[in-house]
């Protein structure tokens, strides 16, 4: 699996229980040494980024290096929520891999439009998923480079 980085954090925003379970035993199996941190939806996770709600007292959460965004999310979807990442000043920079079950074409160029930085389809089995979270990790984090925070 080639060298392994200092762990970075990777936010997975993602409403199915059992898609954050499976992404999280596919790290952990994977030998990654990744922290993942999930919300639910768009409003969730701006609500992580900015300290807002349930995170405004956890000030000491790490800043994401890269987020896992699905599309089909309730409250506030992929769609919506790449959007308002991709024009938000402060949050711009964080780079946002779009893993759906979604192979439509509309969705794949209106996520490119948004500015996403990668479209991926979430794999069928495990095995096609720890391929993917390796796949992933090397290239962000390991060949990649990452911007720092604004």
């Amino acid at each position: 699996m080639g060298k392994q980085g200092k762990p970075r954090t990777i936010l997975v925003v993602d409403d199915d229980a059992e898609d954050r379970l499976l992404l999280g035993d596919a790290v952990g199996e994977a030998c990654q040494p990744h922290k993942l941190r999930f919300v639910c939806d768009g409003e969730e996770l701006f609500d992580y980024l900015k300290r807002r709600g349930e995170y405004e007292a956890q000030r000491s959460l790490p800043h994401p290096d890269l987020i896992l965004l699905d599309l089909k999310m309730p409250r506030q979807d992929g769609r919506e929520t790449l959007r308002k990442l991709k024009t938000d000043a402060q949050l711009k920079r964080i780079p946002v891999v779009v893993l759906t079950t979604s192979a439509a074409r509309d969705d794949v160029n209106f996520c490119y439009d948004a500015h996403a930085n990668a479209y991926m389809k979430k794999p069928n089995s495990f095995a096609e998923l720890l391929d993917l979270v390796a796949t992933i990790s090397n290239y962000w984090f390991q060949l990649a480079e990452l911007p720092s925070e604004k």
